[in-house]
Parts: C-alpha cells; sequence; structure tokens
C-alpha cells in the first residue's frame, strides 16, 4: 500500500480557532487515525498561513513585528488543536525558509516554461491608509449578482470571480474610504495553458461528483490569468528578481503543505520527493472547505503541473457549520472559539458528534445544541460507555477483578461483531463517518441485548463464575467497540486499553481474546452533557451591544449588521436595470410613500410571480447608490440552488415589523 500525505487547509494566523474551522480538522483527523490504525504509512501535514496585509495591518495595530504576531497565534492554534486530540505530524507556517525556497522554485519553473506573463494593472489603492489594497480589502457590490459587501476577488453569494475595478460602489475594508485606480506592473500565471490538463485532471475522478460539476462551469467562460504579485508593503516572500513585488500569499500558501513535508522529512530522515515529486510511492489527500476550491482544483494542480511536481491524489471537500440551522453569531452566542468550548465542555462530545453526522458529500453540517446535548448523552454516555461501568463493577466487586474464560455462546457474540469490523472500515475510508457511527450504535445495541438476556448483576448473586463469564464476553465484545471508535474518541480509546491493561488497542488485535486475567476497576470514561454548561457556553461567546433608546432603529451600513430592523413589504413592482444580468429595481410598500430597493434576484425572477409577494426587507439599512439606482435597504434572499430566492412573509401583513 502507498504511504500517505494527509493535509487540512492552513488557519490564516490572524484570529482564534472556532468550531466551524474545527469541523475540518476533527474530519481529517479522524481519517488519519484510521489508517494508522490499519498500521498505514501515514503523515498529517498543517500550517499557519502566515501571509498577506491582515497579518501586516494587524501587528501594525498591535505595535509588534508580523514575526511575533504569527508565532503567538502558532502556539494559540497548536494548543487548541492539541486539546481537541487533533494530532499533526508537522504543524508548521508558511513563513518558513523552505517555503521560500519552494515558492521560488515553482515561480521560476513557471516562468522558464512560458506561463508567467507581465501586465500593467490598474489597482485599488486608498488614499486615506496610503497603501496598494488587496482584493480582500475592497468591499463592494458583486458584479454578478448584485449581493453587497462582498470581496474584492470573489462573492460568497454566487462564488463568481472578478477583479476588484469590476465591484460596484468599492470602498476600502479598512477606513471605508472610496479607493482610487493606480498603475502597477503585475505578474501573472497564464492558467489557461493548462485548460486541456486541468479538465483531465478533474474529470479523472480528483474531486467530489458535485464538486466536479461545478468546476467544469468554470471552464465555460474561460480560465483566466491569475496576479500572483502584491506591491510593497506586504508581509511575505519577496519575488525574485522583482524588487519590491511580493508573492500573492494564495501563491505560496498551498507551497506550504509542500514546506512543512519538506520539514518533516528532514527531521525524521524520509525521502520528500518520494511524497511531492513521483506519485507511485504516495497518495496526497487535501481536506478542503468548499470556499477554497478553485485555488484548490485549478490554481494549485496547475501551479504543480507547470514546475515539476505531482499532483493531488483527491482533494475531500466539505462544507460549512452552522448553528441550530443558523450562522454562526456572535450576537447569539453561537460563535464559539475553540478555546470557549473547552472552557466548559468535553471535546470528545464535539468528536463524536461531528462524527455522527459528517458524510463525504459536500453538505454543510448543523451543530443543533439541543440534539448534541440529547445525541451524546443517549448514544455516547448511555449506550457505549454504560457497557464497561456495568461489567468491571461487578468483576470488581464480586470477581477479584479478573476475567473468566469466553464460552460458546460469548464467542458467537465476538465473531459476530468481529464480522462486520470490515464494514466499519470501509465507511472510515469513504469519510462516511456518519455511517460508521450508526454501525458502532448497532453493534452496541447488540452487546447491551445479550447483556439484558442475562443480567450478570442480578445472576453474580446465584451463580459467580457464570456471571463473570457473561462480564469476559462482553467487555471482549466491548474491546472490538472500543477499537472501533478509537479514530474518533482516542482519548476514551485509551482509558479503555489501559483498564483492559494492554498497550493499545490496535486494528490486527481485533481478533484476540482477553481470558483469565485481572483487569483494572472502572475509570469514568465520558461525562454527560450538561445543559447548563451549553448554556453558559454561549453566554461567554455573546457579543452585546447597548440598548437603544430610541424608537425607531437607527440607520446603519452594513459594515456593522447590529441593530437590524427586518420589515415586511409587499412588492408593487419591479423592472430590470440596465447592463446587468441579475439586479432588479424593485418598489416596495412601505406605508405612506413606496420604497426603492436594488436586489440581485436575476431578470428571470419576473417570470416567477414576484410582483404582489411579501417580502422581508433589512429596512434600516443607510441609502446606497447602485448602478446609478438609489437602494433604500436590502431584500433578504436565500439560495435556491442556481439562483437566489427572495424570502417571502405570506402570513404577515405589509409594513408588518418582524421580530
Amino acid at each position: 500500500m502507498k504511504k500517505l500525505l494527509v493535509t487540512s487547509a492552513l488557519p490564516y494566523a490572524n484570529g482564534p480557532i472556532h468550531i466551524g474551522h474545527l469541523v475540518e480538522y476533527i474530519q481529517t483527523d479522524i481519517w488519519v487515525r484510521y489508517w494508522k490504525l490499519r498500521g498505514r504509512d501515514t503523515i498529517y501535514i498543517c500550517a499557519d498561513d502566515t501571509h498577506g496585509t491582515p497579518i501586516m495591518l494587524r501587528a501594525q495595530d498591535e505595535q509588534v513585528e508580523p514575526e511575533a504576531l504569527i508565532e503567538r497565534m502558532g502556539e494559540e492554534h497548536r494548543r487548541d488543536f492539541a486539546d481537541f486530540q487533533v494530532h499533526f505530524d508537522n504543524y508548521y507556517t508558511t513563513h518558513s525558509p523552505e517555503n521560500e525556497q519552494l515558492s521560488g522554485e515553482i515561480y521560476l519553473a513557471l516562468k522558464e516554461g512560458g506561463h508567467i506573463s507581465e501586465r500593467s494593472i490598474e489597482q485599488a489603492h486608498c488614499p486615506q491608509c496610503r497603501m496598494f489594497l488587496p482584493d480582500r480589502y475592497v468591499r463592494g457590490t458583486c458584479p454578478k449578482c448584485g449581493a453587497e459587501e462582498q470581496y474584492g476577488d470573489a462573492c460568497e453569494v454566487c462564488s463568481s470571480t472578478y477583479n476588484p475595478r469590476d465591484l460596484i460602489d468599492p470602498y476600502c475594508a479598512t477606513c471605508g474610504t472610496q479607493p482610487d485606480w493606480k498603475e502597477s506592473v503585475h505578474l501573472f500565471f497564464e492558467l489557461d495553458h493548462f485548460t486541456d490538463a486541468l479538465r483531465a485532471w478533474i474529470g479523472a475522478g480528483h474531486v467530489q461528483d458535485d464538486i466536479r460539476k461545478k468546476l467544469m462551469e468554470w471552464f465555460q467562460d474561460g480560465l483566466r490569468a491569475w496576479d500572483i504579485s502584491r506591491d510593497a508593503p506586504y508581509f511575505g516572500f519577496e519575488i525574485p528578481g522583482q524588487p519590491d513585488k511580493y508573492f500573492y500569499v494564495w501563491l505560496d500558501a498551498p507551497v506550504g503543505y509542500m514546506a512543512a513535508t519538506m520539514d518533516h522529512c528532514r527531521r525524521h530522515g524520509l525521502d520528500f520527493d518520494a511524497y511531492w515529486r513521483r506519485d507511485d510511492e504516495s497518495d496526497v489527500y487535501h481536506f478542503i472547505g468548499k470556499d477554497i476550491v478553485y485555488f484548490h482544483a485549478l490554481f494549485w494542480p496547475a501551479m504543480l503541473m507547470g514546475s515539476g511536481f505531482r499532483t493531488p491524489t483527491q482533494l475531500c471537500v466539505h462544507g460549512f457549520l452552522t448553528v441550530n440551522h443558523e450562522k454562526m453569531s456572535k450576537s447569539r452566542g453561537t460563535f464559539i472559539t475553540a478555546r470557549t468550548y473547552l472552557d466548559h465542555l468535553d471535546p470528545q462530545y464535539l468528536r463524536y458528534y461531528y462524527a455522527s453526522k459528517l458524510n463525504p458529500r459536500v453538505e454543510d453540517l448543523d451543530l443543533s445544541l439541543e440534539d448534541f446535548v440529547q445525541r451524546v448523552n443517549a448514544d455516547l454516555v448511555n449506550k457505549i460507555a454504560n457497557i464497561p461501568s456495568r461489567v468491571l463493577a461487578i468483576l470488581h466487586r464480586n470477581c477479584d477483578g479478573r476475567l473468566a474464560h469466553m464460552d460458546d455462546e460469548g464467542r458467537a457474540l465476538f465473531d459476530q461483531l468481529r464480522g462486520k469490523c470490515d464494514a466499519v472500515g470501509a465507511l472510515y475510508e469513504q469519510r462516511d463517518y456518519a455511517q460508521v457511527a450508526r454501525l458502532i450504535g448497532e453493534l452496541t445495541g447488540e452487546i447491551n441485548t445479550y447483556l439484558q438476556a442475562h443480567k450478570p448483576w442480578q445472576l453474580v448473586k446465584e451463580d459467580t463464575a457464570r456471571a463473570a463469564v457473561v462480564c469476559t464476553a462482553g467487555l471482549n465484545a466491548f474491546r472490538i467497540i472500543a477499537t472501533l471508535i478509537a479514530p474518533i474518541l482516542p482519548e476514551f480509546a485509551d482509558r479503555v486499553a489501559s483498564m483492559l491493561e494492554i498497550d493499545a488497542l490496535t486494528w490486527a488485535g481485533l481478533d484476540d481474546v482477553l481470558e483469565n486475567r485481572p483487569v483494572r476497576p472502572y475509570e469514568r470514561l465520558v461525562d454527560r452533557v450538561d445543559p447548563k454548561k451549553i448554556t453558559a457556553m454561549t453566554e461567554a461567546s455573546r457579543v452585546t451591544t447597548d440598548e437603544q433608546e430610541e424608537v425607531e432603529p437607527p440607520v446603519m451600513t452594513l459594515d456593522g449588521l447590529v441593530d437590524c430592523a427586518f420589515q415586511t413589504m409587499r412588492l408593487l413592482d419591479a423592472s430590470p436595470i440596465a447592463d446587468t444580468d441579475k439586479l432588479l429595481a424593485l418598489t416596495l410598500e412601505d406605508g405612506d410613500a413606496p420604497r426603492r430597493i436594488v436586489a440581485g434576484l436575476g431578470h428571470d425572477a419576473l417570470d416567477r410571480g414576484i410582483v404582489g409577494q411579501n417580502f422581508l426587507v433589512l429596512a434600516n439599512l443607510a441609502p446606497k447608490k447602485i448602478r446609478g439606482n438609489e437602494s433604500h435597504g436590502m431584500s433578504l434572499a436565500g439560495d435556491a440552488g442556481d439562483r437566489p430566492q427572495p424570502v417571502f412573509v405570506p402570513d404577515r401583513q405589509s409594513g408588518e415589523v418582524v421580530e
């Protein structure tokens, strides 16, 4: 079997890890632990993503050097991951000599191959901040769908990519000043040189099918050249032969996977080329979120193709986290950092809950806090952890803390569970942890059925020897459960191994039967979730604002969505805005005077009977001009797959305030 290199996306070094991030790292860690349990040569690599303007600006705000900031953040990230039992073989930094070497090597190879071009561009420049603005520091309205408050390079609503110059009503994200535009010579990676190779790579099964379909849509408009340079001042690596020009963070960030591997190989005497030059000796798996597919499925493999390195074996793409079916929110106390969670709850709870809901599809995962409490307490505590609690108590109270022998009935139970292990293994390999948890639950139920049938807690009063045999069968069967769940709950598995007086639970040891030997007393494996601690955690995460005295809510901008006034308004009329594909001018009923709002619902929305419907409107936004039309508010919409879908409120009266 080939060696395995697994990576997770690199967390940015300007903020804490939160429970949304942990979906990916727990998902990856489970997969890595499974393969290590099976004995496969596996390394898990990650690093802090440390370059870019946000790092530079935050360091300036804190009056520290960027190097000091990223070192501190790296230590915090490592501590959070370790406390969630996410174990990296190497957690590195993109601000490393290895990354500078490899980024330069890849760039020079691309340049020599004719894949780098120079061109003069108009670049956003903030006269107030006195600096060129990176794409993500320009905000405005998406030119494709009309969504407001979008970044300068990509829309989070419709996933379109574009240039900052294309934004409608752009402004500096730092100070709000409208940028001016200055000429600067930039370096571009000609992505379209790799169109055929990328089509073939994507079509060869290296991404999930629904991701493949989305990627193929991007080919229809042609792949555009990618700006890989940024002007000073910038925190990053200077481009070889280009004074005051720096690699854009998205060039050297994925190279960080390679740099972290190189550092690991150097320290452990391994062959770096076996992982990144040749694909016959190893597999490379990238676990990423769906928001960075474009970079990982197009730019990254093209960079590797053009510089003589191997491409990834597989991209494993996951969705986002919602909490109680809504986006994480500081005001609701559901934007929970890893450290705040750890201050209140056992990390095993979250590992188990995420696993019980994760599958290989690109689906969002919802953390329902009520379901979280019920599922952990009912399944993990009451059903799984209760088995060793019952049988070890009987053995130590009545049988000198020793196992007996396995009789035929106990052996049949053991063999029945052992026969399901390969099915569990196949589900782990497919990253279908929800089905793993379901099957483990079924196998646990078989043990509980066996124990309930024989009732060793009653049997011990009449036949101690027979009770010991029943407990021996139950504990041997439970050892299989603990082994199967070990990738999800490594600390849980280690405690079980300690109670059984064995070094570790291993896949190779699944056939072993423990008989006629001492075992240790029961050690608490996991406590019940206390709902009061959930409340305390959300309260600790809540960001509140002073209550407003005004009867009418204040006019606000999208810079700070705090005091939102939502109102139902009936749509009186709608018309397409010229020279756009998506923008509509809406006229809505708002008391004595009509209200005009610009919305990116698509011109075809006019054919879907939207006139006369009651819309949900964010009513207290400051007026904003979009394509020459002044917009007084925002019509709320959701994602209907291929188009935005307005939020209708048919059960409310027009003009009614919605809390």
